[in-house]
């Protein structure tokens, strides 16, 4: 990914302010908000992973369930004759229409 790390299966973004002269982030594909800040690419690595240990110490110690980046779930909003020629091709083919879209989504992806 572009402008991303990784640690612990979550990601940070990264960015830059010139006005500042600062390195700056947050945790992206959670719906928490956790930011961090560094003055160098070293530093700013650093405290996405202590805001990342951070956030997962909180959960914790209050008994939460960390949120993770993906579930595997999402919404799409498609045209009701789309929907329709999906469902049917899905029932065709004997499988659910979460698996046909799946399927057609590894094709693309892999393509």
């Amino acid at each position: 990914m572009k402008n991303m790390m990784t640690y612990k299966d979550y990601y940070g973004s990264v960015n830059f302010n010139d006005d500042d002269n600062v390195f700056y982030g947050r945790i992206e594909f959670i719906k928490a908000l956790i930011s961090y800040e560094g003055t160098d690419v070293t530093s700013l690595r650093k405290a996405f992973q202590e805001a990342v240990d951070d956030y997962l110490q909180v959960c914790e110690e209050s008994g939460r369930k960390p949120e993770k980046s993906f579930k595997g779930v999402f919404n799409v909003r498609i045209d009701q004759q789309l929907h329709r020629e999906l469902a049917i091709e899905a029932d065709r083919s004997g499988v659910s229409l979460n698996a046909l879209i799946a399927q057609k989504l590894s094709k693309t992806i892999a393509a």
